[in-house]
């Protein structure tokens, strides 16, 4: 691909010894805000549902990729083609349905449960990674996506709910759990019990399903927008929210929500 290629070339010229001092004064560890910050544009781009920026965010993030490729193989330890090389028999691999004429195809081969036993076959072939079937979610994750990410796994081997009534009902003790905490005033308690309610709401999420990093950004998209509508029309009238009676404010976001 004549673009990648050209995009390959321009991250090497601004690494080299002509380069621009900016680039090469990066490492892996300098870019990582960089990474994240690329990807939350893509994130956001999906969710205005902009393609022209999604288009746009998406090259931004896959310069990010090229950079920190140059900079490994400037080290000795990988290149960009390893990358591709790398990721291109993972997916074969992990689709055997789809690329394996052989394959002799058992239940539903693209359910998370069939990719799950995939990837432990892959931990299995290779013991110095990955042992346990947990392993592979990253740390630096969002604590919902993480969540799910982790009950995703332990689901796969067995470690589940059997239906969306089983993680309802646990949802219920776990606020009652909660309840109690409030009650003893004890707030380590508060928050260890808060935790499970959360992790119980990721799981119900789960089994829905409905992932609940994006119904709680989703809800917080709603909540900004009705709110800003309330801040707007008291501005148009002259007044600020700050100086709002709580009774008024409550009445204003109530006709919002109704909009």
């Amino acid at each position: 691909m004549q673009g990648f290629d050209e995009l390959v070339a321009i991250a090497a010229r601004l690494r080299g010894e002509s380069g621009c001092p900016w680039d090469r004064a990066q490492s892996p560890e300098t870019m990582r805000p960089y990474v994240l910050e690329e990807a939350h544009e893509v994130l956001a781009a999906i969710d205005r549902g902009d393609r022209p920026e999604l288009m746009k965010e998406l090259g931004d993030l896959l310069f990010q990729v090229v950079m920190l490729a140059r900079m490994a193989e400037e080290e000795g330890a990988f290149a960009i083609d390893a990358v591709l090389d790398g990721i291109n028999r993972k997916m074969v691999v992990r689709h055997p349905h789809v690329f394996d004429p052989s394959h002799v195809a058992t239940g539903d081969e693209g359910d998370v449960a069939a990719w799950e036993a995939r990837k432990a076959k892959e931990r299995r072939v290779s013991p110095s990674h990955e042992r346990s079937a947990l392993d592979g979610v990253p740390e630096a994750l969002p604590a919902l996506l993480r969540a799910h990410r982790i009950s995703e796994k332990a689901g796969a081997v067995g470690f589940d709910w059997p239906d969306v009534a089983g993680v309802r009902e646990k949802l219920t003790e776990e606020v009652a759990e909660l309840d109690e905490a409030i009650a003893s005033g004890d707030a380590a308690a508060i928050g260890e019990e808060l935790g499970d309610v959360l992790f119980t709401l990721v799981n119900l999420g789960r089994h829905l399903p409905v992932s609940a990093e994006d119904a709680l950004r989703t809800a917080a998209a709603r909540f900004e927008a009705r709110f800003r509508t309330v801040e707007t029309e008291l501005l148009a009238e002259g007044r600020s929210i700050h100086d709002t009676p709580p009774d008024e404010l409550e009445a204003r976001w109530r006709a919002a929500k109704r909009r």
